[in-house]
Parts: structure tokens; C-alpha cells; sequence
């Protein structure tokens, strides 16, 4: 019996009016699922119609009936994926066991996404579906000349997956450090560049002494203290018209008053006058008295009034020197030097502080780097060892894989360049990969790197598009075995020509054309085990296979099930 993946896994995708597939539904098996078919059937649209609800570009021109919309759904077992539970939670979906991805595309080329019958965004969905499935086509295998994907390979085996987000997130830290430092200490050197200027005009307008609203104040007395003479004339005078003639205005007001109080019998208004005069009395008996306080307060006083010249011509150059019209802008300028004379003062503490916490930061981002280092470098060879002896199992008997390690400047992934270096026949030169594999090199070799660390990087479900070109015979069986041996715990989908990798699988599905109403399209079957015996018979020996291709066919199905 077929073990479960440790995982997740891909259970059904739904494919409608794209390219040439009218309708398709396929119900996928928990292990190893081979898909093959003649050539131009439509094995590889499975794979491109897949890469929609991975959050791939939509084109109009897929649809193959041009009026009605295209629609691709996957649903997966997502139960156990703790990363898709969190994502799930994040951004407010329905959380259930299973996941349905939904790709629709309209008849004017628009799009739309859905997860749980919600909709999102593309990013959301290439989000999730990188969660889900590991897509391998040909292409893909560029991804092993990338520093970045050697680098996360070497770690994952490394046990570094987990160490790698906390020491990113102190290395941060430190270089937060490191650029606030250079602030400063360019803020330092530029206030530094205008010290003594703003030093010699904070102490002018310090010596200066102006209180708020002081020059306007100095200016009013000036006016007053300049005409005191004349003012207290006249203000005197005035209290003698009010208070000290021979009929004064107040007295006149209270004979006023008195008179009117003597009609009230006569009309009902004059009572009111009266009072009404007599309030005004009283209010210039009261004025009265104050302009007698400010006459006795008016002196003429020349020593204070050239003090008062003194001060206000200070004043007024002030004000023209900084282009200002108040004393409260002038104090305002002085306030603003004051604050950065402080931040000067201030700016060594600051310094000293900041640069002791790069010196720690620094310091603890060497001791992880170091972790890190020693465990990529126990790992690298152990590693490298175990692809060489799969790569002799998949038909590449002189290839060799050496991980190389080398001291580089600190930075967010450590203080290691990593290279993979390939050499394909034992000639003792190694080179990086992208530059001496070829494909078919290459796509072995991706496939032995993921059995390593399908585990360590819990990857999703596995999908290999034509991993096998270029192979065959023996070699083509031992890649049959090792993509048995991971879909023990994880679910892989391969599609492939070589009848040796076909027998080995779980489920074997048939792709083929078909004409229905005068039109061609694509239909995909699950093949029971003769069926099975037939199609990889015709692998071996054409579309009609010998007796002996036959019997072959059954001793490898039968094999392939052990």
C-alpha cells in the first residue's frame, strides 16, 4: 500500500476551454504520478494550464472556444501545511483542510483569482502556490547556476534554514546601526563647519537681552519719554477742566443730575436720564483720577532716555541683520541656534553611544556568521558526496559535483561565497555549473539535489516536466527509482518518453487527442494496470508492440509496484 506524502499534495485539477482541452478533470494519487502521450497530445498544456493557478501571466489567445471563459482549479490537501494555515489566517480566507486555487480568464483577456471561492490578487496566489508546488520544467534548471539557490540548498542541508531569518534580522540591525552612525557623524562635521558663526550670533542676541515684545514696548516709551513735557501739559490741563476750574465738568454733571431727579414726578423718563448722567459723572470722576496717577507718573528722565535710544538702535540692527520685523522672531532665531548648539554639545555622547552599539551588533552578527560558516562547511562535502553517488545512479557515472566555500565580506546571508562547481568527465576542471552543464545534465542533476532536501526544505508537491531527456536504458530506471523513493513521502508528478520511468509509477495517466464535433482536443485517462502494460509496450517497440515488448511491459509494471 502506497504511503501518504508527509506533506501536502495536489488532489484534482479541473482544466476548461484551454488550448485544446475542451473539459478535463484528473484525480491525482498521494505518491508517484507519471503522465505521458504522444507528442503535440497535450502534456505539456497540462503543465501550462497548471501554471495559471500558480499565478503565471494570462493570455487570451489560450482559450479555445473564444466565447466563453477559461477556467483552471486545483484543489489540495493543505491540512498539514503550517505555512498555508498562516496564510490562510494573514489575509482573512476561509480556513479548511483543502485549498482550491481558481484561475479564470475572460473572452477580452482579463483575469481573476480565487482561493476558497475568494478573490486575491496575483501576488496572493503566487504566494500560496509556492507553498504547494514545486514546478520543475526544463527551464527551471537555470535556478542551480543562481548564487541564491545554491546558497539555499547548502543551508537547508546545513541545518541552517531555521538560524538564517535570525541572524537576516540582526544583520539588519546592524547595518541600521551603521547608517544612523554616518548621520550623525555627518550632522557632527557640518555643524562643526558653522560653529563658531552661530556661536558669536547666539551670544550677540544673548547679550542683547530682548524679553517678548520688548523693542515694541522700548519704542512706545520712547514716544512718550521724547514729548513727556507736552503730554503732561496736556494731561494736566485736562484734569483741570475735569476736577479744578471754577465750575468743573464733574461738578456741572452732579448739578445736572440733581435737577432732572427734582422732574421725575412730572415724567417717567427723566428719573432715568438722571441716573444715566450720573453714571457718566461718576465714570469721569474715575477718569479723572487716572489722568492725575499718569501726569504724576510722567518724568522727564534723560538718563533714561538714552538708555532707552541706546537699546532700541540695538534692537533695530538686529532686526535688519537677520531680515526679521519683531522682537518674538529675533528670540525665535536665538532659541533655534541655541538647539543646535546643543545637538553639537550633545553629538560626541551620541556618537560614542551609537558606535558602541555597532561594536556589539557587529560583533554578534560575526559570532552567527561563524555558526553558520561552520555548518556550511561541515555540510558541503557529505553533501556533495551523496549527489556525486546519485549522479552515477542516474546514468552520470564520471560527473562530479564540489561545493566550494570562500571567505567573503559580511553580509545578509553570512560570510561565505558559495559555488557549485560541476565537472562531467573526470577531468579533474571544475567549473560553476552554468557554464559546463548541459541540459539534460543539468535536469538530473536538480532532481538529485531535490531527493536530498525535499525533506530538509519540506518542499511542496514535486512536478518534473521531461526531467529524463537525453537518458535512457538503465539509467532512465534508476531515475525511475529515485523519484519513487521521494514520492514515499512526498507527491511527484513527472511527466516523461522513457517506459522505465513510467512503469515505476503509482498512477499512470494517458494523455491523447481526440475529435469531437469536427474539433480537436485533449483528454487524459487513468490507465488500468493492462492498459498500462499496453501504452509502455508501445514505448518500447512502436505502436505495435511484439510479444516480447509485451512481456517486458509487465515484468517492469510488476516490478515497478514492488
Amino acid at each position: 500500500m502506497a504511503n501518504l506524502p508527509t506533506y501536502f499534495m495536489l488532489r484534482k485539477l479541473y482544466i476548461s476551454n484551454y488550448a485544446i482541452i475542451d473539459e478535463i478533470s484528473i484525480h491525482f494519487s498521494a505518491n508517484l504520478n507519471i503522465i505521458t502521450g504522444e507528442t503535440g497530445a497535450g502534456k505539456s498544456i497540462l503543465m501550462g494550464a497548471l501554471s495559471l493557478i500558480l499565478g503565471e501571466r494570462a493570455e487570451s489567445n489560450v482559450l479555445l472556444n473564444k466565447e466563453k471563459k477559461c477556467v483552471v482549479e486545483g484543489h489540495f490537501d493543505a491540512g498539514k501545511n503550517a505555512a498555508v494555515k498562516s496564510f490562510v489566517t494573514a489575509n482573512d480566507l476561509d480556513s479548511e483542510d483543502e485549498l482550491v486555487l481558481r484561475r479564470e480568464i475572460a473572452v477580452n483577456g482579463k483575469s481573476r483569482a480565487f482561493i476558497n471561492d475568494t478573490p486575491v490578487n496575483l501576488n496572493q496566489l503566487k504566494e500560496v502556490s509556492a507553498l504547494l508546488v514545486d514546478l520543475h520544467q526544463q527551464f527551471d534548471t537555470q535556478e542551480l547556476g543562481s548564487n541564491d539557490f545554491q546558497r539555499t540548498i547548502l543551508d537547508a542541508i546545513a541545518g541552517n534554514t531555521e538560524l538564517m531569518p535570525e541572524y537576516s534580522s540582526l544583520f539588519a540591525a546592524y547595518k541600521m546601526a551603521v547608517k544612523q552612525l554616518e548621520l550623525l557623524r555627518k550632522q557632527q562635521q557640518e555643524a562643526n563647519a558653522t560653529l563658531d558663526y552661530n556661536q558669536f550670533i547666539f551670544d550677540e542676541l544673548d547679550e542683547a537681552g530682548f524679553v517678548e515684545n520688548e523693542i515694541e514696548s522700548l519704542d512706545a516709551e520712547l514716544k512718550l519719554l521724547s514729548n513727556a513735557e507736552e503730554v503732561k501739559q496736556q494731561l494736566a490741563a485736562i484734569f483741570f477742566d475735569l476736577k479744578e476750574r471754577e465750575q468743573p465738568l464733574v461738578q456741572q454733571l452732579k448739578m445736572l443730575a440733581s435737577r432732572l431727579q427734582a422732574l421725575k414726578q412730572y415724567h417717567p423718563s427723566l428719573e432715568d436720564l438722571g441716573n444715566r448722567i450720573e453714571s457718566a459723572r461718576l465714570e469721569l470722576d474715575d477718569v479723572a483720577g487716572s489722568v492725575e496717577e499718569i501726569t504724576d507718573s510722567i518724568q522727564y528722565n534723560p538718563e533714561r532716555l538714552q538708555l532707552v535710544n541706546d537699546k532700541l538702535s540695538l534692537g533695530y540692527r538686529l532686526l535688519k541683520k537677520h531680515n526679521v520685523v519683531t522682537t518674538n522672531e529675533l528670540l525665535g532665531i536665538k532659541e533655534s541656534l541655541q538647539q543646535k548648539l546643543l545637538v553639537i554639545s550633545n553629538a560626541g555622547e551620541a556618537i560614542l553611544a551609537k558606535e558602541t552599539e555597532v561594536k556589539t551588533l557587529l560583533e554578534a552578527c560575526l559570532k552567527f556568521a561563524a555558526s553558520i560558516s561552520g555548518n556550511r562547511s561541515k555540510a558541503a562535502k557529505p553533501f556533495a558526496d551523496k549527489i556525486n553517488g546519485l549522479l552515477k545512479q542516474v546514468g552520470m557515472p564520471n560527473a562530479l559535483l564540489k561545493v566550494q566555500l570562500a571567505p567573503k565580506e559580511l553580509n545578509e546571508y553570512g560570510a561565505d561565497s558559495i559555488l557549485f562547481l560541476f565537472d562531467a568527465n573526470k577531468t579533474g576542471q571544475f567549473e560553476p555549473l552554468h557554464k559546463v552543464a548541459s541540459g539534460g545534465e543539468l535536469s538530473r542533476l536538480m532532481l538529485c539535489i531535490k531527493s536530498i532536501v525535499a525533506r530538509k526544505l519540506k518542499l511542496a508537491t514535486l512536478i518534473f516536466d521531461e526531467v529524463d531527456t537525453g537518458i535512457s536504458g538503465e539509467a532512465a530506471r534508476q531515475v525511475g527509482i529515485l523519484m519513487k523513493e521521494l514520492a514515499a513521502d512526498h507527491q511527484v508528478m513527472s511527466i516523461t518518453h522513457q517506459p522505465q520511468i513510467a512503469a515505476k509509477a503509482a498512477a499512470h495517466y494517458f494523455v491523447f487527442k481526440k475529435q469531437v464535433n469536427g474539433k480537436i482536443s485533449t483528454g487524459v485517462r487513468l490507465l488500468e494496470k493492462q492498459e498500462r502494460i499496453d501504452v509502455i509496450a508501445q514505448m518500447l517497440g512502436g505502436e505495435k508492440p511484439s510479444d516480447a515488448a509485451l512481456q517486458n511491459a509487465k515484468e517492469m509494471v510488476e516490478a515497478g509496484a514492488s
